[in-house]
């Protein structure tokens, strides 16, 4: 059965007119449910994770600052989210649904995260949307944990995944792929184990030639035993922070290949959700809803 992870602290309040749409952790389960894409029985709540788990991945400074909000204004101004204590908690909460799933995933081929891909993370800083890591915190556990022995981490958000590389720059047993707009932010980008930066514009029929061309190969390369996606849908055009031009059929079919490929090799995927900006919200919502469609039907159907 897929298992879907989803809080209801994952609905943070933001300012009006901010730029991020919080409303889609909300409308997502809704649409999901009134489409038949899944039942009430596919989700379930994560626990909070506990600060020792974090500590594999985050430093002790930077999350001490996070829990006693003790960020100064520049780092605040950087992480784009006014720092409240339960924006710090909902991000034990994403992590927590993010381990679980990975544990879901194991038992079942695949399982996702309505939050989290919170990519742009540092150990020890956070930025743009991102305060702590769910995905490499995850790949800790898991590596910790023996229950993976070699990660791959597929991240198709149309930013590069700077924090992740970063983090696993000096660990083997972790593979960062990243492709991603290579004009579009970070504007000073890390060096993940492959970057493949796409030009700004980009289709359909480009950027899926790229990944088919890509992930088998990688597969072949550094036979994982786990991989972390991250699907962001911010590929689509008139993404509002994206500048690709992917249709919403595009992106599905990214997504179906991602799962073929997972499941004919059975890898277990933790799909965790990442971008999306469109200007109208249902754009975002349907874009996001075929990743859990795909999701279902590859594995379950």
């Amino acid at each position: 059965m897929l298992k879907i992870a989803y809080h209801p602290i994952y609905n943070y309040s933001l300012p009006e007119g901010h730029r991020f749409p919080m409303a889609k952790y909300n409308l997502l389960p809704e649409y999901l449910l009134e489409h038949g894409i899944c039942t009430q029985e596919n989700f379930f709540e994560p626990e909070r994770i506990s600060a020792e788990i974090i500590l594999k991945t985050h430093t002790k400074t930077y999350y001490n600052q996070l829990l006693h909000l003790e960020l100064d204004k520049k780092e605040i101004r950087k992480i784009g989210f006014p720092l409240r204590a339960d924006l710090v908690d909902r991000g034990h909460y994403i992590i927590g649904g993010t381990i679980q799933g990975c544990e879901f995933a194991i038992q079942h081929g695949v399982a996702l995260n309505i939050a989290g891909g919170t990519h742009h993370a540092y150990a020890d800083r956070g930025e743009a949307f991102c305060l702590l890591n769910d995905q490499a915190v995850a790949a800790h556990y898991l590596l910790d944990a023996g229950k993976a022995s070699k990660i791959l981490m597929v991240d198709l958000d149309v930013h590069q995944g700077n924090g992740t590389a970063k983090i696993f720059e000096n660990e083997p047993r972790v593979f960062t792929f990243s492709m991603h707009g290579a004009k579009n932010y970070p504007f000073k980008k890390e060096k993940s184990d492959l970057d493949i930066g796409l030009d700004d514009g980009t289709e359909d029929a480009e950027y899926l030639s790229v990944l088919k061309n890509t992930l088998p190969m990688l597969l072949k390369k550094v036979q994982p035993d786990f991989i972390f996606y991250l699907s962001g849908v911010d590929i689509v055009k008139g993404d509002k922070l994206g500048r690709l031009a992917c249709t919403k059929g595009g992106c599905q079919e990214r997504d179906r290949f991602v799962f073929e490929m997972c499941k004919k090799h059975n890898i277990p995927v933790q799909v965790s959700m990442g971008g999306g900006y469109a200007p109208a919200i249902d754009v975002i919502i349907e874009a996001h809803a075929t990743t859990y469609r795909m999701a279902q039907e590859v594995y379950f159907n």
